[in-house]
């Protein structure tokens, strides 16, 4: 059956089923990032860049093909990370530049909105580079404008130009030499091909869904086959080296739009402290995406020209040394190797590490949190099950490093923490004195790989205290906390100097109560975790009712999948 037009409905279809594949594959895709560097979090990236249009889309009671177009360009650039995230929400914005403007969608309106989406994400980039999703993209776009005066059929249109971008891309090593070394190809451009096969099996009666992205992390691929792949496995050595080790994003709200003079002399100063700048800029707002050892400085620079929104500082070179663990397990388990873990014999002691971390933690999206901000090693434990001293000796004993960070997450797991590091002689372990997860995680993200031991645990310190943190869970007995009755069954918020932030009936009015308590008037971020018992709609509504509450402040949704507490919830 010959599908010659696509109406707004359908595009929305093919925008969540592409998404959906991006879910279901982007461990894959984080392992073939080696360019612009090799800190492996294209796929994690891409696959956040589309998940804020997703959660707009779904709101659409009755979508038009304007208000679909402009959910999509508004929500990924929104929802932009790292560079592939946003060249492909610029990528979608070009497309959406074009699709808005359209009752519907035929060969040769997409190849028009093909051609503006290349022109809009080359534009974004300052030094656009070849062999990356650029390329890839303006290979799809070059073919498709061919091809449409032979057949205006678009399911044979969309599929040949996916097999085309495919050729592209498997000459994309050919182009940059860091991928050929490696033995692979650009991850961005994988990233794209991988939304366009989801569209694409949507298109031919197969909507992908996220319960399919969910079922392929056990399976390897999704259920039609259509993304079998094997592991990837490189020479680390071939990775290369990371100059400029901080991915620093931001939005600007300008007070005034840019002047052609004025966006000049911003982008000739982000050239100046580092590089993989992608910016993009309208009347109102400017995002900014860049490489560098400052981030600092181009957060104060970017001050000058308005309030700040969404910031977002990655140390790259943890991602780097995340990926070169990876890459080694999967070698191991290739190979079959056996290591032993208590004397470390899969790696000498003169190829450790100068710095490793280790981290408690209860449920598998908190242990997917601290392994993407470089932990190597996670103690199970928390509240209810306290990890024991050689718990902690074993973890220390597997973790490769001179010097190794220990985040205990909770006040009742500190003293095992402190009694592993005093009975550790061959590395250096120092406590970081963290009592809650939230805690842990503002800890880790300040850490420096350029300061040494005893400086880093001084600024780690003082990150964690700049954290307030709570949790919501319900009370098993009744009981009185600082002179507040509480009954069997009460939502409590726990934390705070006086132990509890608020009590009640409903979880969502005690969730909403306990931040309100919390709430400073330098307040920037309110991060909520909720736990494996809460369904992330009531969640989503939850961050929503933060978000028009306070608006000053970026709310943050994650899945911590943490039992006991149905909420974690922090304010910075």
């Amino acid at each position: 059956m010959a599908t010659y037009r696509i109406e707004a409905e359908q595009l929305l279809k093919l925008f969540l089923s592409g998404a959906a594949a991006l879910e279901a594959n982007k461990t894959w895709i984080n392992d073939l990032n080696v360019f612009p560097v090799p800190d492996g979090d294209t796929g994690t990236n891409m696959t956040m860049t589309v998940t804020m249009a997703v959660k707009e889309l779904n709101k659409l009671d009755q979508p038009d093909m304007e208000s679909v177009a402009k959910t999509i360009a508004f929500g990924s650039l929104r929802g932009a990370r790292g560079n592939s995230g946003v060249i492909l929400s610029q990528l979608l914005r070009g497309f959406c530049k074009v699709t808005q403007e359209k009752e519907y969608l035929d060969a040769e309106s997409i190849s028009e909105a093909l051609k503006k989406a290349v022109e809009t994400a080359y534009k974004a980039v300052m030094k656009p580079k070849e062999g990356t999703i650029l390329t890839v993209a303006r290979g799809i776009a070059e073919f498709w404008a061919e091809k449409k005066q032979e057949s205006a059929n678009l399911e044979t249109l969309l599929n040949e130009a996916i097999s085309h971008g495919d050729e592209v891309l498997e000459k994309t090593p050919e182009m940059l030499p860091v991928l050929k070394e490696a033995g692979v190809v650009d991850s961005g451009g994988q990233g794209l091909i991988v939304f366009l096969k989801g569209a694409y099996s949507c298109l031919m009666g197969h909507e992908i869904t996220l319960a399919d992205a969910e079922e392929s992390k056990k399976s390897g691929f999704l259920k039609n086959g259509e993304f079998e792949h094997e592991d990837i496995i490189f020479d680390e050595a071939k990775l290369g080296e990371i100059v400029f080790g901080y991915c620093t994003e931001f939005m600007i709200h300008q007070d005034e739009p840019f002047t052609e003079e004025s966006e000049t002399a911003f982008r000739a100063y982000l050239e100046s402290i580092g590089d993989s700048i992608v910016m993009v800029a309208d009347d109102e707002i400017c995002r900014v995406h860049i490489h560098t050892n400052d981030p600092g400085n181009a957060i104060q620079k970017a001050l000058s020209y308005g309030p700040l929104t969404n910031l977002k500082i990655e140390n790259m070179r943890f991602q780097n040394d995340a990926q070169k663990r990876r890459n080694s397990e999967r070698r191991a388990a290739a190979q079959k190797v056996v290591m032993n873990p208590k004397k470390n014999q899969e790696i000498p002691e003169e190829e450790w590490k100068d710095y490793g971390f280790i981290a408690t933690a209860a449920g598998a999206g908190f242990v997917e949190i601290f392994k993407s901000l470089g932990v190597d090693e996670i103690v199970e434990g928390g509240q209810t099950m306290n990890p024991s001293t050689e718990d902690m000796l074993n973890a220390i004993r597997k973790v490769p490093a001179h010097a190794i960070f220990l985040l205990p997450n909770n006040k009742n797991i500190i003293l095992a923490a402190q009694q592993a590091a005093s009975m550790t002689t061959d590395k250096k372990v120092v406590v970081i004195p963290t009592t809650t997860i939230p805690e842990g995680i503002s800890a880790m993200l300040g850490f420096s790989q350029d300061q040494n031991v005893r400086d880093n645990e001084s600024i780690m310190r003082q990150t964690m205290e700049n954290v307030a943190s709570a949790e919501v869970t319900y009370s098993v007995r009744s009981t009185t906390i600082n002179g507040t009755k509480i009954k069997k069954g009460d939502m409590m918020g726990l934390g705070g100097p006086n132990g509890l932030y608020a009590v009640g009936k409903k979880l969502e009015e005690v969730a909403v109560a306990t931040v309100d308590a919390m709430m400073t008037e330098n307040a920037a971020v309110i991060s909520v975790y909720y736990g494996a018992d809460v369904k992330e709609e009531d969640a989503q509504k939850l961050a929503d009712i933060l978000t028009d509450k306070y608006s000053s402040c970026d709310v943050e949704l994650y899945n911590g999948t943490q039992p006991i507490y149905y909420y974690i919830i922090s304010v910075e």
